[in-house]
């Protein structure tokens, strides 16, 4: 898994899916469905691999929201450097900012067609570094 995506929606995450695949990607992605679904992933993968290149985080979920798990992320020192878009429907300017102070890199609104999706996975999808052969 070389980007971490987390969305409590399952349709969100079916249509990244469906998207990753369209491009032939589909076996760099996995998937959390909160925020500490997220991090219990990522402290037991760090031990058995490479840490993921990408996280791609919603806000509004259940348990541990998307500002809470940036927060989480950008204090531990393994995972601080893995760049972390916010990935979301809402389109207020305070919580963007709030992200963007917090530490993200970047903060894309969710797509409403399938076409902008597999655009949206072909931009994550660069932040992947290639296989060596």
């Amino acid at each position: 898994m070389k980007i971490l995506m987390v969305d409590d929606d399952a349709d969100d995450r079916d249509i990244i899916r469906f998207s990753m695949e369209s491009i032939n990607a589909s076996d760099t992605i996995g998937f959390a469905e909160d925020g500490e679904q997220a991090l219990t992933i990522l402290q037991d993968d760090v031990a058995l691999s490479p840490v993921p290149q990408l996280i791609v985080l919603d806000l509004n979920m259940p348990r541990m929201n998307g500002t809470e798990t940036l927060r989480s992320l950008k204090q531990d020192e393994r995972f601080k450097n893995i760049p972390v878009i916010i990935y979301s429907t809402s389109i207020n300017p305070f919580e963007k900012e709030k992200c963007m102070e917090l530490g993200a890199h970047s903060f894309i609104t969710k797509p409403i067609s399938y076409q902008e999706s597999v655009e949206i996975a072909t931009a994550f999808l660069s932040f992947v570094a290639p296989v060596s052969k």
